[in-house]
């Protein structure tokens, strides 16, 4: 059993980083390197905080890991240095637990018993455990892949490349069915490739999953674009299944800002995705941050992604925008009481290594120079409120008004769901009002055969329900094809995380 008092007795303790001036030299991952036998002592030691309470909050697919990840189980193996079965028991849950390792905001440990009061010392450490099982689990062999004894035959077309259809792919494969994973870019990976900053994950690690899924069978095509280059017909026609992952990218923008079509005003995506490919090998971005003061508004991962890749491209200056107010540094019950996720004051390693914050303030226009260039920001406090009908609007509330210098100004407001694209056309689907892809309750479309999952079903979300909802689809479309499925089934396609 694990230790009762192991949080009495250590404290929490994140990866050390490597200085600030040395990560900003480079686009590598920001946590320093240990040696094997330093890292594997120091996660024990983290893992033996972990009491394995008797109702563990912190895989409860509503307050905790949507994807049942076993962590009390893990956490005590990593204690006794039981590697090799910890791996096993992760990677019965997780396909990919060094994504969520490295870029999940872990609704596990907001969900972790030790989070009730600050007096607890904090949640164990369970992102830090997980990722070092992922990289013990690499360095000695215990990921191999696992092709199908047998094939049924079947053949399934997964539509995007990121978590949710990777996910879906390899327990397809696993379950026997001849999977190809389509995807329109050059390089498989959707966001996890071109919209997560190698800073955060290197795509090396993308990389070696990736070798593993091709052996166990899993087949890839890049640079299609499905319902164009491969039409429906063809589509329905060559497979049996079809499973649509193609993500929500359609970017939030405002247009009502005075100045928006300034030059130098762009979505967070038009900024990330050719900075990503400049790190592939691909040539210098368009659109860089060097030599800028760079104006970044919207206060969410995509901005912080923003914000670190600005700062290493060499920008004058950065700061980030929010609309809303600072939140507290600790956890206000009265706002978000255990185990719900905290409303709390989220500092990136981006935020410690170069510009500003700014919180309650708005862009009341961006100013431009005589060539149509932004030059300029103006700025006014502002509060969130609701109308009558619930809707959120903006509301000034000074008319003093401040001007900041701006060559590039980046919009990471989020994003409206699914992009408009012949495929959804070709096969009779409609979006919701949310402008996502709608599904009964086995996932299946308004399309017969047709299933969807992760941020295309859900709207812009995690990685880890990215993968739940993969892992989901899976299970409905070896049972759609085969008539029953031995394959897990996390999350209902209603579910959602729990919330005030």
């Amino acid at each position: 059993m694990a230790d009762p008092k192991g949080f009495l007795k250590y404290a929490r303790a994140e990866a050390p980083k490597r200085p600030v001036d040395e990560r900003l030299g480079d686009w590598h991952e920001v946590y320093a390197a240990l040696s094997s036998e330093d890292r594997n002592e120091q996660v024990s030691t983290q893992a033996a905080r972990c009491m394995d309470c008797g109702i563990p909050f912190c895989h409860s697919g509503s307050s905790g890991c949507p994807l049942g990840n076993l962590i009390p189980e893990w956490n005590n193996m990593v204690r006794r240095g039981q590697w090799e079965a910890a791996s096993d028991r992760l990677h019965a849950t997780n396909n990919f637990p060094e994504f969520t390792g490295k870029l999940c905001p872990a609704p596990c440990e907001a969900g972790c018993v030790l989070a009730i009061s600050p007096e607890a010392g904090g949640a164990v450490a369970i992102k830090r455990v997980e990722e070092t099982i992922a990289e013990v689990s690499w360095e000695n062999d215990y990921v191999t892949p696992r092709a199908p004894e047998e094939h049924t035959g079947k053949r399934v077309a997964v539509v995007g490349s990121g978590p949710a259809g990777l996910a879906a792919a390899q327990q397809l494969t696993r379950a026997g069915h001849e999977v190809t994973v389509y995807e329109r870019d050059d390089r498989i990976g959707g966001l996890l490739r071109y919209g997560i900053p190698e800073f955060k994950m290197e795509k090396s690690v993308l990389d070696r999953r990736l070798a593993q899924m091709r052996d166990e069978g899993t087949k890839f095509i890049t640079g299609c674009e499905v319902g164009a280059d491969l039409t429906v017909e063809d589509l329905r026609a060559g497979y049996d299944a079809v499973v649509l992952a193609v993500g929500a990218l359609r970017g939030r923008d405002d247009t009502t800002i005075p100045g928006r079509e300034l030059g130098g005003v762009h979505l967070a995506m038009e900024h990330l995705v050719p900075a990503n490919k400049e790190v592939e090998g691909d040539g210098p971005s368009p659109i860089s941050a060097e030599g800028k003061h760079v104006i970044i508004l919207g206060g969410g991962d995509t901005g912080a992604d923003c914000y670190g890749t600005a700062t290493r491209q060499g920008a004058l200056s950065v700061t980030q925008l929010d609309n809303y107010p600072q939140p507290p540094t600790e956890r206000d019950d009265d706002l978000s009481p255990w185990p719900t996720w905290p409303y709390i004051l989220r500092t990136y390693p981006a935020h410690q290594e170069a510009g500003e914050r700014k919180f309650a303030v708005a862009i009341e226009s961006f100013v431009g120079d005589e060539d149509g260039n932004v030059r300029a920001v103006r700025l006014r406090q502002v509060q969130v409120r609701r109308d009558e009908n619930g809707r959120r609007q903006v509301v000034p509330v000074s008319d003093e008004v401040e001007e900041l210098p701006c060559d590039l100004a980046l919009l990471a407001i989020g994003f409206e769901g699914v992009e408009h694209m012949p495929l959804l056309g070709g096969l009779g689907i409609e979006l919701t009002k949310r402008g996502t892809i709608g599904s009964g309750s086995n996932w299946e479309t308004t399309a017969p055969g047709v299933f969807v999952c992760g941020d295309a079903h859900r709207g812009a979300s995690l990685v880890v329900w990215a993968i739940a909802e993969g892992r989901s689809v899976a299970h409905a479309v070896d049972t759609h094809l085969m008539g029953t499925s031995e394959l897990p089934n996390p999350v209902h396609p209603t579910a959602l995380p729990l919330a005030v």
